[in-house]
């Protein structure tokens, strides 16, 4: 089943998991969901067929049915909330806080994609192609890259990036970006990200001596966690990441290609259970 993020309409996503958990279990019937959620049968058939609404005192049933929490809930909510409003500047506005819940979209990598990460400045020059407008000269694209790479360098990865549909050629004969973002999957394409990571850090690191302060932002700090704390901040960090890149990805007129390498990581060992 999509997730919830693929829906504008709450009412769709409701009968398809309706359907989905009734293909699993026939025994689940309008009636029995009904129940289940404080409704009676013929309204539930209305909701689902989008000729009603939900009540609000039913709202915290139905997401313990769907299983959404968190963020997934507040996006399945706002579409509710956008359904039942009749105002279309009202609606915009809830439409609008519904998108900035949704996840960046991606695209998962092929085999042949893996030569993406075997240079840290092919996602540079990708984004240097937004800053020059889509003018790739590989002349200048490589001396604008921190360090500076050589032109040849420059057009083998322009070359990959078109090969491999990342950037598109328009008519006019500039490039524009393909699709948004990237992921990966799989024990070798793991490792190949995991080598990317390593070449960031490496910049990073050089980073400290190559730009003055007011370029770059590097801090550290140290602390003690329980299981606990730790979780929490693995899940601040990710949504600081995903905040990051809908900022990135809200600039029209971008100036210059940063980097955000974050790390969070063990100093010390899990003490030994008393024997």
């Amino acid at each position: 089943m999509r997730p919830v993020f693929e829906y504008l309409d709450y009412r769709n996503y409701l009968r398809d998991a309706f359907e989905e958990r009734k293909r699993l279990d026939a025994r689940l019937s309008y009636r029995k969901l009904a129940a289940t959620l404080g409704l009676d049968a013929s309204n539930l058939h209305k909701i689902l067929h989008a000729r009603g609404h939900l009540p609000t005192r039913c709202q915290t049933r139905v997401l313990k049915f769907l299983g959404l929490s968190h963020r997934s809930a507040e996006y399945f909510l706002l579409l509710v909330a956008h359904a039942r409003e009749r105002g279309e500047p009202a609606r915009m506005d809830i439409l609008e806080r519904a998108r900035r819940l949704k996840d960046v979209p991606r695209l998962t990598l092929e085999d042949r994609e893996l030569l993406f990460y075997q240079k840290w400045w092919t996602s540079v020059l990708r984004l240097l192609l937004e800053v020059y407008e889509g003018l790739a000269v590989a002349d200048q694209l490589a001396k604008s890259v921190c360090p500076p790479i050589t032109p040849t360098e420059a057009q083998a990865s322009l070359d990959l990036l078109l090969e491999l549909g990342l950037v598109k050629k328009a008519v006019s004969g500039r490039l524009k970006l393909g699709e948004a973002h990237l992921t990966a999957g799989g024990e070798r394409k793991s490792k190949a990200v995991h080598d990317y990571q390593r070449q960031i850090f490496e910049l990073a690191i050089a980073s400290l001596h190559r730009f003055s302060r007011n370029e770059r932002d590097i801090s550290t700090v140290t602390f003690a966690v329980d299981e606990k704390a730790h979780q929490a901040i693995l899940d601040i960090l990710r949504e600081c990441r995903r905040q990051v890149q809908k900022q990135a990805d809200s600039t029209r007129q971008p100036k210059r290609v940063m980097q955000l390498a974050m790390a969070f990581f063990p100093v010390s060992s899990l003490p030994k259970e008393p024997s």
